[in-house]
């Protein structure tokens, strides 16, 4: 079944259609908050230096386009995303979460109940660093020098209940829509801007009229994204299928016998968080880097700065800078899939389940042994999740770029930006697909 069959056959459905209904106008309002601009902001200044720090695009794909506009709903969901990525890790820090994360639904209301209250706090520690940023912005700054604190804290609290507006509006799709809540939110974001995007970069280069010299790299890019998307897909859907044998037992007074199935290991377990960790490390020199920009000119911090500024980017002047940083960023992503996976697969917890419910992968002795055999098989196929993400994240843009000789800061959908888009849109079409199959099954008794 294709996405527009099911589509059709979910508007036939009144339950599905009113869920598919409510799930577009959420996403409406939240790219019609995208566009309310937070007054004082010099909207020239901020073009300009998302221009010239193509990593802070990566920060404006998690929002949605907003923080490139400094709109009310500018950080989008990067707290709570952060929020939540913070608890997972605390439980396996802390045996207390843990306990709790295992209690059924009442854990996991208090575990989310704790991120929002964290995702609160880390939005207005977000939104202070932003006003100091734009404050502290290399030539014309972005928002005024004597910014008082009561404007900057008018702009902090507008930019928290930003924040606050989008996990609300992502927590009702998840409960009244169709798929996940948080992730359509990104993905509205990715697809709201993509005209606007692919208009400004398409009348840039068509300085020559129109010809075939400046039509070739959008073809030579559309190709790229085709072959892309293709193995995104491919990637996205793999998984290692691990066969599990349940055991005979007596159940309720009845003897029930073993059956054969499986357990799927993804390839790509970790979906796109090492991603986000490794952006949180790549923009920490830069934002230094921002800080100290308002140092005596004469000073060497200063003009460290400003080469830090200049340099250390994805794709800049300097050809040895550009490597490094580069080859930093494919290994933070290398090292965080391995240690996302890790926190959200625990080899000794998935063992113990088995045992638990008289299960066993034939051959592989239940407990340790069992713990042991899962634990190599992932590491092998967390090799290849790595390498894809690595790949799509780091080598995909650059190749593009020179290939086609358009500036990656043009280009509609970057390696993430794609990752989250054909993610999303798997994701969504199995839960629809879920909904069709659950309310169109047919029972033995008519």
């Amino acid at each position: 079944m294709n996405l527009l069959e099911a589509i059709t056959n979910a508007f036939r459905l009144p339950e599905l259609r009113n869920k598919l209904l409510f799930t577009a106008a959420i996403l409406v309002i939240f790219r019609l908050f995208a566009n309310i601009e937070i007054p004082g902001a010099n909207q020239a200044a901020l073009q300009s230096l998302f221009n010239n720090q193509p990593i802070l695009g990566l920060l404006n794909l998690f929002s949605g386009g907003g923080l490139s506009t400094f709109s009310i709903v500018a950080m989008g969901l990067n707290p709570y995303i952060n929020a939540v990525i913070i608890m997972q890790l605390m439980t396996v820090i802390s045996e207390r979460i843990k306990e709790i994360s295992r209690e059924g639904e009442l854990g996991q209301r208090k575990i989310t109940r704790w991120s929002r209250y964290l995702a609160v706090a880390l939005a207005l520690g977000q939104a202070y660093g932003y006003t100091v940023l734009f404050q502290n912005n290399p030539g014309t700054p972005i928002l005024p020098p004597d910014l008082d604190w009561f404007s900057r804290a008018t702009i902090m609290l507008t930019m928290t209940a930003g924040t606050i507006l989008a996990m609300w509006l992502g927590e009702l799709i998840t409960e009244y829509g169709i798929g996940n809540g948080v992730s359509l939110i990104i993905f509205a974001g990715i697809i709201g801007r993509g005209p606007r995007t692919v208009y400004s970069a398409i009348a840039g280069h068509l300085g020559g009229g129109g010809g075939l010299a400046d039509i070739l790299p959008f073809v030579g890019l559309a190709v790229i994204a085709l072959v892309a998307v293709a193995f995104v897909i491919e990637v996205q859907q793999a998984v290692r299928k691990i066969p599990i044998q349940s055991a005979q037992r007596l159940t309720g007074g009845r003897t029930v016998q073993g059956r054969q199935s499986f357990l799927p290991l993804r390839v790509n377990q970790a979906g796109v968080i090492p991603i986000i960790f490794a952006i949180s490390i790549m923009t920490f020199p830069n934002i230094v880097s921002n800080y100290l920009t308002a140092a005596p000119s004469n000073s060497w911090w200063h003009q460290a700065a400003l080469w830090v500024n200049g340099n250390f980017v994805p794709d800049g002047p300097n050809l040895a800078a550009m490597i490094v940083y580069n080859v930093l960023y494919f290994l933070f992503i290398f090292g965080f899939t391995y240690f996302y996976t890790a926190v959200t697969f625990d080899v000794n917890d998935v063992a113990d389940n088995l045992r638990r419910y008289s299960s066993f992968i034939p051959g592989i002795r239940p407990g340790r042994s069992t713990a042991e055999y899962l634990g190599a098989v992932m590491n092998r196929v967390t090799f290849a999740g790595a390498i894809f993400l690595g790949v799509i994240t780091v080598v995909l843009p650059l190749v593009a770029s020179r290939v086609t000789n358009i500036p990656r800061t043009e280009m509609y959908l970057g390696g993430t930006a794609l990752l989250i888009v054909v993610g999303v849109a798997l994701d969504t079409m199995k839960q629809l697909e879920t909904q069709l199959v659950m309310r169109q099954y047919r029972g033995f008794i008519r």
